[in-house]
Protein backbone atom coordinates (compact mmCIF):
# COMPACT_ATOMS: atom_id res chain seq x y z
CA UNK A 1 0.00 0.00 0.00
CA UNK A 2 1.21 3.33 -1.12
CA UNK A 3 1.72 6.01 1.56
CA UNK A 4 1.24 9.95 1.76
CA UNK A 5 4.85 10.30 1.33
CA UNK A 6 5.00 7.71 -2.14
CA UNK A 7 1.94 9.70 -3.64
CA UNK A 8 4.09 12.86 -3.28
CA UNK A 9 7.29 11.89 -4.33
CA UNK A 10 5.51 10.57 -7.39
CA UNK A 11 4.05 13.69 -8.04
CA UNK A 12 6.96 15.97 -7.83
CA UNK A 13 7.83 17.66 -11.18
CA UNK A 14 10.77 15.53 -11.85
CA UNK A 15 11.45 16.69 -15.23
CA UNK A 16 10.92 20.86 -14.29
CA UNK A 17 12.76 20.74 -11.49
CA UNK A 18 15.61 18.77 -14.04
CA UNK A 19 15.76 21.51 -16.31
CA UNK A 20 15.83 23.80 -13.59
CA UNK A 21 18.85 23.01 -11.91
CA UNK A 22 20.57 22.41 -15.55
CA UNK A 23 19.98 25.56 -16.15
CA UNK A 24 21.14 27.42 -12.86
CA UNK A 25 24.43 25.27 -13.14
CA UNK A 26 24.43 26.65 -16.86
CA UNK A 27 24.30 30.27 -15.52
CA UNK A 28 26.40 29.91 -12.82
CA UNK A 29 29.06 28.80 -15.48
CA UNK A 30 28.44 31.61 -17.73
CA UNK A 31 28.69 34.20 -14.75
CA UNK A 32 31.95 32.62 -13.84
CA UNK A 33 32.73 32.68 -17.24
CA UNK A 34 32.51 36.60 -17.25
CA UNK A 35 34.35 36.80 -14.36
CA UNK A 36 37.74 35.38 -16.01
CA UNK A 37 37.04 37.41 -18.99
CA UNK A 38 36.72 40.40 -16.70
CA UNK A 39 40.09 39.81 -15.39
CA UNK A 40 41.55 39.02 -18.80
CA UNK A 41 40.32 42.21 -20.39
CA UNK A 42 41.63 44.35 -17.16
CA UNK A 43 44.74 42.63 -17.49
CA UNK A 44 44.89 43.45 -21.71
CA UNK A 45 43.94 46.96 -21.19
CA UNK A 46 46.95 47.27 -18.57
CA UNK A 47 49.55 45.85 -20.32
CA UNK A 48 48.05 48.28 -24.00
CA UNK A 49 48.58 51.30 -21.24
CA UNK A 50 52.05 50.27 -20.18
CA UNK A 51 53.01 49.94 -24.31
CA UNK A 52 51.14 53.51 -25.45
CA UNK A 53 53.15 54.77 -22.00
CA UNK A 54 56.62 53.64 -22.71
CA UNK A 55 59.77 55.11 -24.12
CA UNK A 56 59.38 54.32 -28.61
CA UNK A 57 61.08 51.41 -29.64
CA UNK A 58 62.45 50.66 -33.33
CA UNK A 59 59.49 49.55 -35.23
CA UNK A 60 59.62 45.00 -34.78
CA UNK A 61 60.60 42.87 -37.65
CA UNK A 62 58.31 41.78 -40.32
CA UNK A 63 58.63 38.40 -39.46
CA UNK A 64 57.73 39.32 -35.68
CA UNK A 65 54.44 41.23 -37.06
CA UNK A 66 52.75 38.65 -38.51
CA UNK A 67 53.93 35.70 -36.63
CA UNK A 68 52.84 34.47 -33.05
CA UNK A 69 52.07 37.15 -30.57
CA UNK A 70 51.93 40.03 -33.02
CA UNK A 71 48.77 40.88 -31.43
CA UNK A 72 50.85 41.78 -28.11
CA UNK A 73 52.75 44.44 -29.99
CA UNK A 74 49.25 46.14 -31.06
CA UNK A 75 49.65 49.76 -30.25
CA UNK A 76 53.61 49.49 -28.98
CA UNK A 77 54.84 53.05 -28.99
CA UNK A 78 57.27 52.94 -31.93
CA UNK A 79 60.21 55.30 -33.38
CA UNK A 80 61.02 55.52 -37.00
CA UNK A 81 62.87 57.60 -38.79
CA UNK A 82 63.64 57.97 -42.87
CA UNK A 83 62.26 59.97 -46.50
CA UNK A 84 58.49 60.00 -46.82
CA UNK A 85 57.52 58.57 -50.59
CA UNK A 86 55.20 61.85 -50.68
CA UNK A 87 53.78 60.85 -54.19
CA UNK A 88 52.49 57.23 -53.32
CA UNK A 89 50.49 59.47 -49.95
CA UNK A 90 47.19 57.66 -50.15
CA UNK A 91 43.37 59.09 -48.47
CA UNK A 92 41.75 56.56 -46.18
CA UNK A 93 38.02 57.51 -45.16
CA UNK A 94 38.10 58.48 -41.48
CA UNK A 95 35.64 59.21 -38.53
CA UNK A 96 37.00 60.94 -35.85
CA UNK A 97 35.90 63.25 -33.24
CA UNK A 98 37.25 66.41 -35.42
CA UNK A 99 34.46 65.11 -38.08
CA UNK A 100 34.45 63.15 -41.40
CA UNK A 101 37.07 63.07 -43.59
CA UNK A 102 40.38 61.43 -44.26
CA UNK A 103 44.18 59.16 -42.37
CA UNK A 104 46.22 60.62 -44.99
CA UNK A 105 48.79 57.85 -45.39
CA UNK A 106 52.52 58.13 -46.47
CA UNK A 107 54.92 55.49 -46.66
CA UNK A 108 58.38 56.23 -44.99
CA UNK A 109 61.32 54.29 -46.39
CA UNK A 110 64.49 54.12 -44.00
CA UNK A 111 68.36 54.30 -44.60
CA UNK A 112 68.08 50.80 -44.38
CA UNK A 113 65.40 50.36 -47.48
CA UNK A 114 62.54 49.26 -45.43
CA UNK A 115 59.54 50.84 -46.04
CA UNK A 116 56.81 51.54 -43.20
CA UNK A 117 52.92 53.31 -44.23
CA UNK A 118 52.91 55.86 -41.81
CA UNK A 119 49.10 57.66 -40.34
CA UNK A 120 50.26 61.02 -40.40
CA UNK A 121 46.98 62.02 -39.39
CA UNK A 122 43.26 63.40 -39.95
CA UNK A 123 42.75 65.62 -43.02
CA UNK A 124 39.26 67.27 -43.59
CA UNK A 125 36.59 66.13 -46.16
CA UNK A 126 37.10 67.56 -49.54
CA UNK A 127 40.99 67.34 -49.36
CA UNK A 128 42.72 66.23 -52.67
CA UNK A 129 45.10 63.77 -52.32
CA UNK A 130 47.62 65.87 -54.20
CA UNK A 131 47.02 68.39 -51.49
CA UNK A 132 47.64 65.86 -48.80
CA UNK A 133 51.08 64.63 -50.73
CA UNK A 134 52.16 68.11 -50.63
CA UNK A 135 52.19 68.72 -46.65
CA UNK A 136 54.79 65.29 -46.59
CA UNK A 137 57.42 66.85 -45.60
CA UNK A 138 61.22 66.67 -47.35
CA UNK A 139 64.04 65.38 -46.26
CA UNK A 140 64.68 63.06 -42.81
CA UNK A 141 61.81 63.01 -40.61
CA UNK A 142 61.75 61.22 -37.54
CA UNK A 143 57.80 59.59 -36.21
CA UNK A 144 56.79 58.68 -33.01
CA UNK A 145 53.83 56.57 -32.68
CA UNK A 146 51.80 53.76 -32.22
CA UNK A 147 51.59 50.56 -34.09
CA UNK A 148 48.48 49.31 -35.75
CA UNK A 149 47.94 46.29 -37.58
CA UNK A 150 47.08 46.09 -41.18
CA UNK A 151 43.27 46.42 -42.21
CA UNK A 152 42.73 44.06 -44.75
CA UNK A 153 39.79 44.56 -47.60
CA UNK A 154 37.88 47.26 -46.41
CA UNK A 155 35.64 48.11 -43.89
CA UNK A 156 32.29 46.48 -42.19
CA UNK A 157 29.86 48.42 -45.00
CA UNK A 158 32.51 49.02 -47.58
CA UNK A 159 35.28 47.36 -49.24
CA UNK A 160 38.11 49.14 -50.58
CA UNK A 161 38.29 49.98 -54.28
CA UNK A 162 41.91 50.08 -55.08
CA UNK A 163 40.84 50.47 -59.45
CA UNK A 164 39.17 53.86 -58.40
CA UNK A 165 41.99 54.85 -55.49
CA UNK A 166 38.68 54.41 -52.58
CA UNK A 167 39.86 53.77 -49.45
CA UNK A 168 37.95 52.51 -46.20
CA UNK A 169 40.14 50.61 -44.20
CA UNK A 170 44.51 51.05 -44.03
CA UNK A 171 45.33 47.72 -45.55
CA UNK A 172 49.02 48.62 -46.11
CA UNK A 173 49.71 45.47 -48.68
CA UNK A 174 46.96 47.07 -51.06
CA UNK A 175 48.13 50.60 -50.77
CA UNK A 176 51.63 49.54 -51.39
CA UNK A 177 50.39 47.39 -54.59
CA UNK A 178 47.97 50.30 -55.68
CA UNK A 179 51.25 53.01 -55.43
CA UNK A 180 53.44 50.41 -56.85
CA UNK A 181 56.02 50.64 -54.02
CA UNK A 182 57.37 47.58 -53.64
CA UNK A 183 57.08 45.38 -50.13
CA UNK A 184 56.05 47.58 -47.06
CA UNK A 185 56.14 46.27 -43.63
CA UNK A 186 53.02 44.44 -42.51
CA UNK A 187 51.43 47.28 -40.14
CA UNK A 188 51.62 50.63 -40.33
CA UNK A 189 52.29 53.65 -37.32
CA UNK A 190 49.92 55.77 -36.13
CA UNK A 191 51.71 59.20 -36.12
CA UNK A 192 51.87 61.02 -32.37
CA UNK A 193 54.54 63.34 -33.14
CA UNK A 194 56.46 63.91 -36.40
CA UNK A 195 60.21 65.60 -36.63
CA UNK A 196 60.69 67.32 -39.73
CA UNK A 197 62.25 70.79 -41.39
CA UNK A 198 59.12 72.91 -40.78
CA UNK A 199 56.13 72.68 -44.17
CA UNK A 200 54.15 75.59 -44.39
CA UNK A 201 49.70 74.88 -45.21
CA UNK A 202 47.62 72.27 -44.52
CA UNK A 203 49.13 69.72 -41.84
CA UNK A 204 47.20 66.71 -40.98
CA UNK A 205 46.64 66.12 -37.23
CA UNK A 206 47.81 63.37 -35.62
CA UNK A 207 47.60 61.54 -32.36
CA UNK A 208 43.78 60.56 -33.16
CA UNK A 209 44.17 57.04 -32.63
CA UNK A 210 41.19 55.53 -30.08
CA UNK A 211 42.37 53.16 -27.56
CA UNK A 212 39.02 51.49 -26.77
CA UNK A 213 38.57 48.02 -25.46
CA UNK A 214 34.27 47.43 -24.39
CA UNK A 215 34.36 46.07 -20.87
CA UNK A 216 31.05 44.89 -20.38
CA UNK A 217 31.68 41.72 -18.36
CA UNK A 218 30.55 42.80 -15.11
CA UNK A 219 26.97 43.63 -16.28
CA UNK A 220 26.50 40.58 -18.43
CA UNK A 221 28.01 38.40 -15.18
CA UNK A 222 25.91 39.70 -12.82
CA UNK A 223 23.32 39.29 -15.30
CA UNK A 224 23.78 35.37 -15.80
CA UNK A 225 24.37 35.55 -12.09
CA UNK A 226 20.53 36.99 -11.55
CA UNK A 227 19.15 34.54 -13.52
CA UNK A 228 20.66 31.81 -11.75
CA UNK A 229 19.35 32.93 -8.51
CA UNK A 230 15.58 32.78 -10.14
CA UNK A 231 16.40 29.25 -11.52
CA UNK A 232 17.28 28.71 -7.85
CA UNK A 233 14.31 29.94 -6.58
CA UNK A 234 12.15 28.71 -9.15
CA UNK A 235 13.55 24.97 -8.50
CA UNK A 236 12.46 25.82 -5.03
CA UNK A 237 9.38 26.71 -5.60
CA UNK A 238 8.44 23.58 -7.78
CA UNK A 239 9.78 20.91 -5.18
CA UNK A 240 7.68 22.74 -2.52
CA UNK A 241 4.88 22.90 -4.44
CA UNK A 242 4.97 19.39 -6.37
CA UNK A 243 1.99 18.44 -5.56
CA UNK A 244 -0.11 21.40 -6.78
CA UNK A 245 1.66 20.58 -10.24
CA UNK A 246 0.92 16.87 -10.55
Amino acid sequence: MRTETDRTEARRPWGLAAFLLVALVAFLALGLWQVQRMQWKHALIARVEARVHAAPVAVPEDARLIGEGASDLNYLRVRISGTYLAEATSLVRAATNLGTGYWTMTPIRTAEGRQVWINRGFVPAGTKRAQAAATAPAGPVVVTGLLRPTEPGGSILQSNQPGADRWYSRDVKALAMARGIGPVAPAFVDAQVEQSAPVQGLRPVPGLTQIHFPDSHLSYALTWFAMAAMSAMALIFVWRRGRWIA
